[in-house]
């Protein structure tokens, strides 16, 4: 692995100086700024590639880019209010290359008005952020933040069992329930041709069409990647590498097993075909496998097994039967089926066993999810009015394996839902953006299984625990466990006062139930007021 990123940057390098075609940018994903490019991405006038994201942005993405980046320009003279409102904080353009630097604040204040505690929170965040941009083939974008915050409780007790905050990475808790961390990325791409980009990056990756991702999704940590994309025709083909942590697995001292020496590794390789088959359908084949540095047999690496970009990695996994890693394949779809609407859906298969499957009888090793919505955009005639509704469910056991180092997860979460498996959920999203103001509206129902407190029983749900400490091997079912009942709402207000970093005035509030079979049902209703930016993007509806 190694060796092959030290030959795609010595490539790089050396064709900086080549000759230049088209602009190319990188921004990292966000599901509420994507929107903004459905009436694009969406059309039955066009034939892009939407399910593998963060995207490349050239061509007509790039342009739409570009005018959503400087919406509403504030005219004036004022060197002061051009920056407040209109510009980078540094901004060099030259014939050759381009620069810019921003400061990144995120402050909020919140009160929570229904949990028992009535808690303030608060969020105190300094970022910088910077891009650049060279002879229109290189582009690199990186942003770091540090953070103090206090969340609401149903946050602070996922932190606090997690020892992560949801999607950024580790944590130091400090005094009277203060959280303390630091948060970076960093992506580095080089378009060679209209048929061929490499991306080496810290980031998140998503693929799917819709709010959620059965198969790989950006809510867990930033993780290493080696991504490779091309393009014939209309076919897509994406082949990545990933480096990943875990610290529920960390490294110890062989002979003693006492000290510690950072957190496991785990590597991932990701595999994504899609195919424009028309303006309006889609059909996308992915594949992915997941496999520990270091497990019983010893020290594996990286396993150049699963190096090859040009293949699937099936054939491969079934040439070493005594394999120990986690392999998925999954079915990625959508089709316009109005000029402003599209159905989508995914499939993802773990274990399978026909037999089983089609009699129906709960069999823990037949692990899939799936994934169905609806999106469209300019509804009832609105302009930049855009929505979606998706169902989502998932077996018991689907993500687990039979060790949890090379389980389906990054960081000490999901690579796919945050509720990990054992699962059913509704999602209904809707987003509406007019001059410089957006606003947001979410709600969210999801039931779900968990393990009963106190006992050692694997329901299925906690994608961190062993398959094989299942204790039924018939009769599994969805929601098997303790019953659980999640309601959540959000919905926000923004005034952007500047659209190149996306700093706003926001308002929100977010009511969340839970309800939890044999107990007191949790309750949080969380208003917030803050100075926001970036466009970076955290759940925290589960």
């Amino acid at each position: 692995m190694n060796n092959c990123i030290a030959i795609i940057s010595l490539t790089l390098a050396l064709s900086i100086g080549s000759t230049v075609m088209a602009q190319i940018k990188n921004q990292t994903y966000s599901y509420q700024h994507y929107q903004k490019y459905n009436s694009l991405l969406y059309s039955p006038e066009t034939r892009l590639h939407t399910a593998s994201k963060p995207f490349l942005f050239k061509d007509d993405l790039l342009s739409r880019f570009d005018s959503l980046h400087s919406i509403h320009p504030v005219e004036s003279r004022s060197w002061v209010v051009r920056k407040l409102f209109n510009e980078h904080l540094v901004d060099v353009k030259k014939d050759d290359h381009t620069f810019y630097l921003d400061f990144l604040p995120d402050f909020v204040l919140g009160r929570d008005l229904i949990d028992k505690e009535r808690q303030s929170t608060w969020i105190n965040t300094r970022g910088v952020q910077a891009g650049l941009t060279i002879k229109d083939k290189f582009t690199f974008y990186t942003n770091f933040f540090e953070n103090q915050a206090i969340f609401p409780r149903y946050i602070g007790d996922y932190i606090t069992d997690n020892q992560v905050v949801p999607g950024q990475g580790t944590v130091e808790n400090l005094a009277n329930g203060k959280k303390d961390w630091m948060y970076a990325t960093a992506s580095l791409s080089y378009d060679f041709s209209d048929y061929f980009q490499v991306t080496l990056a810290y980031d998140k990756n998503h693929i799917g069409d819709g709010y959620r991702s059965v198969l790989l999704s950006d809510i867990s940590s930033n993780y290493t990647h080696l991504k490779f994309t091309g393009n014939i025709g209309n076919v897509q083909y994406t082949s990545m590498w990933a480096y990943m942590l875990d610290q529920k697995n960390p490294r110890v001292d062989e002979d003693l097993e006492t000290g510690r020496y950072g957190d496991g590794i785990k590597w991932g390789a990701f595999q994504y075909l899609d195919y424009n088959a028309t303006n309006r359908l889609s059909v996308g084949l992915f594949q992915a496998v997941i496999w520990a540095n270091h497990n019983q047999a010893g020290y594996r690496n990286f396993d150049f097994n699963y190096s090859n970009p040009a293949i699937f990695l099936r054939p491969v996994e079934s040439n070493n039967s005594s394999s120990p890693d986690k392999m998925f394949l999954g079915l990625n779809a959508k089709y316009k089926t109005f000029r402003n609407v599209t159905a989508y859906g995914q499939f993802l298969l773990g274990e399978f066993t026909a037999k089983e499957f089609f009699a129906n009888n709960g069999y823990k090793h037949n692990k899939w999810g799936a994934q169905l919505g609806i999106k469209g955009y300019d509804a009832f005639g609105i302009q930049n009015l855009n929505f979606l509704g998706e169902y989502n469910l998932v077996r018991p056991y689907t993500y687990q394996h039979f060790v949890s180092i090379s389980n389906y997860s990054n960081y000490g979460e999901p690579l796919a839902h945050p509720r990990g498996a054992n699962f059913r959920e509704v999602v209904g999203i809707a987003n509406y953006s007019w001059d410089r103001m957006d606003f947001s509206l979410q709600g969210t129902w999801s039931g779900f299984g968990t393990d009963p407190v106190g006992e050692d029983l694997n329901m299925g749900g906690n994608i961190f625990k062993s398959y094989r400490t299942a204790p039924n091997t018939y009769g599994n079912k969805i929601g098997q466990g303790v019953a659980n009942d999640l309601y959540y709402a959000d919905a926000r207000a923004a005034y952007v006062l500047n659209p190149k970093y996306n700093l706003r005035l926001e308002v929100g509030y977010t009511q969340r139930y839970r309800r939890i079979e044999g107990e007191n049902t949790q309750k949080s209703g969380l208003v917030t007021f803050g100075l926001r930016s970036s466009f970076r993007n955290f759940y925290c509806d589960f």
